[in-house]
């Protein structure tokens, strides 16, 4: 549960940047102002947030066993 929580955070923040540096606001790299980081970041979102809802709705089913 936690490494999916952890993975799916990284995917995100890692995404985000990706998005960033495919729109051209993030300067200082080669993938600057390259469409194909965009959607490549945008993927990478949609897995972190996939992984993130995974790992609560985990958390949750266990915490109501135990209640």
């Amino acid at each position: 549960m936690w490494s999916r929580g952890i993975v799916g955070t990284v995917a995100c923040i890692v995404g985000a940047v990706w998005v960033a540096q495919g729109t051209g606001a993030l300067k200082g790299s080669v993938m600057s102002g390259e469409e194909q980081w965009t959607v490549i970041g945008a993927a990478g979102i949609v897995i972190g947030v996939v992984l993130l809802v995974w790992a609560w709705r985990i958390r949750r089913a266990r915490s109501r066993e135990g209640a």
